[in-house]
């Protein structure tokens, strides 16, 4: 299981939090939103998906990963 965070920008609010750790969890991924630092923690397998597909994912959904 790989862990890694990644900065987002443009999250402001619950609607944002909901909306991308329900992407994640949709592509089997365990996500956790922190507004306050502007931040994603992901916990995926490897073997399943990759970070850029992770990434992808959270920018369909109107967001930036810097």
């Amino acid at each position: 299981m790989k862990n890694q965070t990644l900065k987002v920008e443009g999250m402001s609010c619950n609607h944002c939090v909901n909306a991308i750790e329900s992407t994640l969890k949709e592509m089997g991924v365990k996500g956790s939103v922190d507004l306050k630092n502007g931040s994603v923690e992901v916990n995926y397998e490897e073997s399943n998906i990759n970070l850029e597909a992770i990434k992808e994912a959270i920018e369909e959904q109107g967001y930036d990963v810097v």
